[in-house]
């Protein structure tokens, strides 16, 4: 089939590049010059294992490409996928002028009938306002074609989203045409080959379930850091009772892992989206505000816990309160109860396999350092370029993870890259000034890290 992709981010660069390796001829568009000249040159935006060899491959044999130019990729498509962004806006409600401003090109451009699939995660309501958007544009020209609107929620994980894409839990087409139905189930048939996952439904219905998948999982990451700080409190040990509930078929052990909460593009975003667009019917999700509420405090608790470590050792000090101003980019009057530690950082990106910075818990723990007068220098195997668009020169950037230790009065681990799981405990203990580290992925045993001469902190370990 020959498909157009509008908008060359993660998603739209992961889908267009995965539809072009099962054989389609594939048209990536994007409005950033730059970003196709280098896409066109084999130099991937984004780091995602296993994407830059797709891109050339599929470049290279011809399936691939990559343009600026909106009507020329509409004009020689059947499906055009509009994958752009959608940010927050200040009341969490999700910007749609991409969204639309895509629909109006496709409309601009249409010379038949076409199928125009949102991709782009968007609220419940998006399809009548793309359909409402092609037909004004169409109207305007004086044109009347037919086309189909389809919502074709993403569900890719970042770090896994090549086999996410290619081996599906399930596809999700939100359509009231049986005819786009059925050329989307042909589309999607190269990844159906063991079991059928693709699953048909209404088009609301499909936009509620990309928002309802999300705000579950960010719902069982909040949760489970809520027993993890009662543990604490109680002498309790949450690796235990994580064990204990999750081998419940019930309930399992997917994103049972308590830690320093969640972060990315996708779930603080589609939480608010969804409290908002509740709120604009009158209902009012308190579930999820805790969820929220529960993140936001997450992120500082490790920042409680060096600065509680170091008034016990100066008798100085103070804790440190989260707050939800955080969010809003304001944060408390700085203190010095920090004034002169160096503390060291392993981990940036919100997880491992990614550099995407976006929400990252680490943003707002290294912040509260700062204004606490710690000195930090950080290590990631891959997002140290989007942690300077950040932070700037006011950390340190260590290529190597052992480079961060030197002189450390402590290390925190933020994200849990699997080089960081069993390093060589004897030589971490040596480059540090003072062996205590905050484990704020619980990936080390306490009891071994004790054993080993470490002070040891995690989060709802004994």
């Amino acid at each position: 089939m020959n498909i157009c992709i509008i908008g060359t981010g993660y998603v739209g660069l992961v889908a267009g590049t995965c539809f072009a390796d099962s054989g389609n001829d594939v048209i990536c568009v994007d409005i950033d010059a730059k970003k196709i000249e280098k896409l066109n040159k084999g130099e991937i935006p984004i780091y995602e294992p296993g994407l830059e060899e797709l891109v050339k491959r599929n470049t290279q044999d011809g399936r691939l490409k990559f343009t600026t130019n909106l009507s020329y990729g509409v004009k020689e498509s059947l499906i055009c996928f509009i994958a752009v962004g959608t940010p927050p806006g200040e009341d969490g409600s999700s910007d749609l002028k991409y969204v639309l401003s895509a629909a109006r090109g496709i409309g601009n451009a249409m010379d038949g009938y076409r199928i125009i699939v949102d991709k782009s995660t968007v609220p419940v309501g998006t399809a009548d306002k793309v359909r409402a958007a092609v037909e004004g544009e169409l109207a305007k020209l004086g044109k009347k074609y037919e086309f189909d609107v389809v919502s074709n929620p993403e569900f890719l994980k970042e770090g896994a989203a090549i086999d996410d894409f290619t081996k599906p839990d399930r596809v999700v087409i939100g359509t009231d045409s049986a005819h786009a139905a059925e050329i989307m189930k042909e589309l999607y048939s190269p990844f159906m080959r063991k079991t059928d996952r693709l699953i048909v439904m209404d088009i609301r219905s499909a936009e509620m379930t990309k928002y309802a998948a999300n705000a579950m999982l960010a719902t069982k990451i909040s949760f489970i850091n809520e027993i993890a700080n009662l543990c604490e409190l109680i002498g309790a040990d949450i690796n235990n009772v994580r064990k204990g509930i999750g081998t419940d078929s019930r309930i399992g052990f997917e994103f049972l892992f308590p830690g320093v909460g969640y972060g990315g593009s996708c779930f603080p975003k589609d939480v608010q989206a969804i409290i908002r667009t509740a709120g604009e019917y009158g209902y009012d999700m308190k579930i999820l505000k805790s969820v929220e509420d529960v993140n936001y405090r997450q992120k500082g608790l490790i920042v409680d816990k060096i600065l509680e470590h170091f008034k016990r050792q100066n008798s100085v000090g103070e804790t440190l309160v989260v707050s939800r101003n955080d969010r809003a980019g304001t944060s408390p009057a700085p203190t010095n109860s920090l004034a002169g530690k160096a503390i060291g950082i392993w981990g940036l990106s919100f997880k491992p396999k990614t550099d995407d910075m976006r929400e990252a818990p680490s943003i707002t723990i290294i912040k509260r350092l700062l204004d606490t007068g710690a000195k930090i220098k950080a290590h990631d195997p891959e997002a140290m370029d989007e942690a300077k668009k950040v932070f700037g020169s006011r950390i340190e950037y260590m290529q190597d993870n052992y480079e961060v230790l030197k002189g450390a009065d402590a290390l925190v681990i933020i994200t849990e890259w699997n080089e960081f799981r069993r390093p060589n405990f004897e030589k971490v203990k040596n480059l540090m000034k003072n062996p205590v580290i905050f484990d704020g992925r619980n990936i080390y045993d306490p009891k071994e890290m004790r054993s080993l001469g470490f002070t040891y902190y995690g989060i709802g370990r004994v």
